[in-house]
């Protein structure tokens, strides 16, 4: 693992938007670059440039997972973005990629033959890749943390059932990446928030939430780590406290978390070696509502609060930053407050 290396460009300023996204939707056919290997690396590596970072971040699409699986069980295409599984479904003989997942493999492997540049890996984490896969993942959640099992609600079993196909899934997909040339990896649990892990239930009995969400996440953050391959772990949802300290646990060498959390009070409970990231709330970018002006405030805000915190940060956004049709000047100019309010003394 290259952790120093985190830490160094803390250290030297680094400042960068998650924006690959952006860039790829500078091309007349995004939808065929991303099926090309070559074409998407090159988007990466122009993104890493363009942003002066060193870090070349791939597209932030979680829903080639949830594909992949429901491939395995011949769903249409067309029905698979809204597709629940309505019955514990069997285990699949086997799990292909995609022809989105090889390019991303591909992509990989062209920004891996660039000096000076780190290729990273993207995944959606199992207990977020599991909310996808059934229509009401809250209640079985709530059950289980009452003490039901599989045996006792059909429910139960069907969330423990997604989560584990979501899990195979997912490690399929981060090997194939690793083997591709990937060094460090994005899990993207984004779903292990507040809407599914109530605060008055955790603080009674936290279970739930170690089988669900930590310990799936432990197994990934192990293959990682016998693969020497470094983990940065994103969740932009609603926390407490005490899920943020589980995250900790992970060995992170980078944590990107959403803008409602306050980072510069979150540092004195994140080791001191765990690089924090973000936030800057990217979502709003594309709103008029939200300026340049207040990207930039808010930028100067994180950077003087973490200063002052005295903890290894790198301003960023909370999660990526969307190209939408009409709002490209804007959310450009936004994007460019970032980086120009990271420039001056």
């Amino acid at each position: 693992m290259s952790r120093d290396l985190y830490l160094k460009l803390a250290r030297e300023g680094l400042r960068m938007p998650i924006g690959t996204h952006l860039v790829l939707h500078e091309q007349t056919d995004p939808d065929a670059v991303v099926l090309d290997g070559d074409r998407l690396g090159s988007v990466i590596v122009e993104t890493a440039k363009r942003f002066s970072t060193p870090l070349a971040v791939p597209l932030m699409d979680l829903a080639l997972e949830k594909a992949a699986l429901l491939h395995a069980y011949d769903v249409p295409e067309v029905e698979m973005e809204s597709y629940h599984f309505a019955a514990p479904p069997e285990s699949p003989a086997a799990i292909d990629l995609t022809p989105r997942m090889r390019a991303a493999c591909e992509a990989i492997a062209h920004v891996a033959a660039q000096p000076g540049l780190v290729p990273m890996g993207m995944s959606i984490g199992p207990f977020s890749l599991m909310s996808k896969l059934v229509a009401d993942p809250i209640t079985p959640v709530y059950l289980a943390g009452t003490g039901l099992t599989g045996d006792d609600e059909p429910e139960v079993e069907l969330m423990e059932r997604a989560l584990a196909l979501g899990e195979r899934v997912i490690l399929r997909y981060l090997e194939a990446q690793i083997e591709a040339g990937a060094t460090a990896m994005i899990i993207c649990e984004p779903a292990a928030n507040l809407v599914y892990f109530s605060p008055n239930q955790l603080a009674a009995d936290a279970t739930v939430f170690e089988r669900y969400v930590m310990e799936p996440m432990q197994r990934i953050a192990h293959v990682l780590a016998e693969h020497d391959v470094d983990l940065v772990f994103h969740n932009c949802g609603e926390l407490t406290d005490a899920m943020v300290r589980r995250f900790t646990t992970l060995g992170a060498v980078m944590l990107s978390l959403g803008s409602s959390r306050k980072l510069w009070e979150d540092a004195a409970f994140v080791p001191k070696d765990t690089v924090l990231y973000g936030n800057l709330p990217s979502k709003r970018f594309y709103a008029a509502q939200f300026t340049a002006t207040d990207v930039e405030e808010q930028s100067r805000e994180l950077l003087e609060k973490m200063q002052a915190a005295g903890h290894p940060f790198i301003l960023g956004t909370e999660c990526d930053v969307l190209s939408v049709p009409g709002f490209e000047r804007e959310i450009f100019a936004k994007v460019d407050a970032l980086m120009s309010c990271a420039r001056r003394p």
